[in-house]
């Protein structure tokens, strides 16, 4: 049989295993809480992340949508100034023709009365008669369809 000394031994032996499993169970449970908890501490950093995030994402569209707006205007001002310089161009063209062929009628007019002059029309001071240039009264009309006949 065996001792009661070796009996004792036994139950003292259960005893501090079971005192040796109580700690490492309450080691588990609280090392498990512990990563609970760490767990759900990173998902709201995540979640916060995320948050912040969409609300970036969103504040990125509202500046997109204003800055294309912006676009759009300023793309329409600069076709209407482009039309508006072509316009103008044209203009210009047409102003520098119609001040060549001026030019043109005006040496002509000069040369036809030097020509008159030296014909002995002109009256005694030196001027010339309303009868030599009917036309030198008259004013000078061109239209742009009529002179662009060459």
């Amino acid at each position: 049989m065996a001792s009661p000394s070796a009996g004792s031994s036994q139950l003292q032996n259960s005893g501090s295993e079971e005192d040796l499993r109580g700690v490492i169970d309450q080691k588990k449970l609280k090392r498990m809480i512990s990563n609970r908890e760490s767990a759900r501490r990173s998902r709201m950093r995540k979640q916060n992340h995320l948050d912040k995030l969409m609300a970036q994402a969103n504040q990125l569209r509202e500046e997109n949508t204003r800055i294309l707006a912006t676009f759009n205007i300023t793309k329409q001002h600069y076709a209407a100034v482009e039309a508006e310089n072509c316009v103008l161009r044209a203009q210009a063209m047409e102003l520098g023709s119609r001040l060549r062929s001026l030019d043109e009628i005006l040496h002509f007019i000069n040369i036809s009365r030097h020509v008159v002059l030296h014909d002995d029309h002109q009256m005694m001071d030196g001027s010339i008669g309303p009868w030599s240039f009917a036309c030198m009264n008259q004013p000078i009309t061109a239209a742009a369809d009529d002179m662009f006949y060459y």
